[in-house]
């Protein structure tokens, strides 16, 4: 009888070590599934994946990526990581697809969405969702996957939004006005800190960040027909209070000068954890970062409230987000593209970076998004804007970036910086 028991254990034994191989071997740093699978994937994504810097994140995917391959069997994954230049990585692969040489799946970012619409490379998705799953999306995600045929492009699967980030140690009440926001940051130096930190450098961030000051006014940056306004009659106005915001922060040292340079939203998380800042504008997602950075008496001290406007009655946030869209003209690789974002991404991958679901449903699916913080993010969604979804908005973007390095280094005037943008962004639009 012990004799028995213990070959069944060592069977037993056998049989779980024999799975962990066989789980590890499904996953590489760069595939997933097994190396001579019949049928090959070609998948470029982000940092959410299993090549996350945070090793718990990191996990995560590798967990639901081996999961997701098991049942889809005699496939191989070949994961293409994008570098953490977004606005250069989705150019290239715009001009990849549009040859013939791109991956056949991959995360589009929000902004550009439309370029890659546009352009026509993009496979319809609609026979992947059900109409009940595209009618529970937010509105804004909603019309920024839909083309003008009336068929949706990709699935978007998280969205987020900016906040003012807070030590409230440093800085008890929560800033309501440009004004008292900037009031908050130089009293802040008055105990050691740098001020507020933004984005300020030439990167994406950047422009979506400072948005928000723009949009608050009731700013345009363009038209219904997608021409650009911004620089035309009220939003001119508009443009110019928010750049002059901005300028001014760093004038009167409420911003230090270094964030001409900044462009990587982990320096406000560093600085968080080296005690050097008591504000920053961030993501929602930096909440859960700064969790798992800080100290838990440390991270108690933080707290985030929304991103102060000109006036108590006029905010505004930028929300945006990834999208998973597939290029290949293979059906079986176009739905296996769509089953990655529904069965790893969205809805699972929201839970386990706590990045905002795009599904009104999903809200109450998972129980991470009930946590008071969580509830607070979705509620501030009902200010949040989208960047407009049409093909001349990533070159409003580059110039508004090179614009925000020339007024905050004091290269140009905020009037002259204004006029450069604009007559690029003219001259672009009138080539598209």
């Amino acid at each position: 009888m012990r004799r028995q028991f213990r070959v069944a254990l060592l069977a037993t034994v056998a049989t779980l070590v024999a799975g962990a191989a066989s789980a590890q071997d499904l996953i590489t740093k760069d595939r997933v599934g097994p190396a001579d699978a019949p049928k090959t994937l070609s998948f470029r994504l982000t940092g959410d994946g299993p090549g996350n810097t945070l090793p718990d994140v990191a996990e995560g995917y590798q967990k639901l990526f081996v999961d997701f391959i098991q049942k889809h069997p005699g496939w191989q994954i070949k994961l293409e990581r994008m570098s953490d230049n977004i606005g250069q990585e989705q150019a290239r692969m715009l001009e990849q697809t549009k040859s013939g040489t791109g991956p056949d799946c991959a995360a589009v970012d929000s902004f550009v969405l439309a370029l890659f619409m546009n352009a026509g490379v993009l496979k319809p998705l609609n026979e992947y969702f059900t109409q009940a799953e595209i009618d529970d999306l937010f509105p804004f995600v909603r019309e920024g996957i839909t083309g003008k045929d009336g068929k949706i492009y990709a699935w978007w699967w998280d969205t987020d939004l900016r906040v003012l980030y807070r030590n409230k140690d440093i800085v008890a009440d929560a800033p309501q006005t440009w004004d008292e926001l900037k009031a908050a940051a130089i009293a802040s130096k008055d105990k050691g800190m740098e001020g507020l930190l933004v984005n300020g450098g030439r990167w994406e961030g950047t422009t979506f960040d400072w948005l928000a000051n723009f949009w608050a006014q009731g700013g345009k940056l363009v038209d219904d027909s997608g021409k650009p306004i911004f620089a035309d009659g009220e939003n001119r106005e508009k443009f110019l209070k928010a750049v002059n915001y901005f300028k001014d922060l760093v004038d009167s040292g409420a911003a230090p000068k270094r964030i001409a340079t900044i462009v990587n939203y982990d320096e406000f998380n560093a600085a968080a954890a080296a005690g050097s800042t008591a504000l920053f504008i961030g993501g929602n997602w930096q909440l859960a970062q700064l969790k798992s950075t800080l100290e838990p008496e440390e991270f108690a001290k933080w707290t985030f409230s929304p991103i102060p406007g000109p006036t108590k009655d006029q905010r505004s946030t930028g929300t945006g987000g990834w999208t998973i869209g597939a290029f290949s003209s293979d059906p079986e690789k176009v739905a296996m593209c769509a089953a990655i974002a529904k069965e790893v991404y969205s809805g699972a991958g929201n839970a386990l970076q706590q990045q905002l679901p795009t599904s009104k449903a999903q809200y109450d699916k998972f129980d991470v998004f009930k946590s008071d913080a969580n509830k607070a993010f979705a509620a501030a969604l009902v200010d949040g804007q989208a960047r407009p979804g049409v093909p001349i908005y990533p070159e409003i973007s580059n110039q508004i970036q090179v614009m925000m390095g020339d007024v905050l280094t004091g290269a140009k005037t905020p009037e002259a910086a204004l006029d450069a943008a604009n007559a690029a962004v003219q001259a672009a639009y009138a080539r598209l």
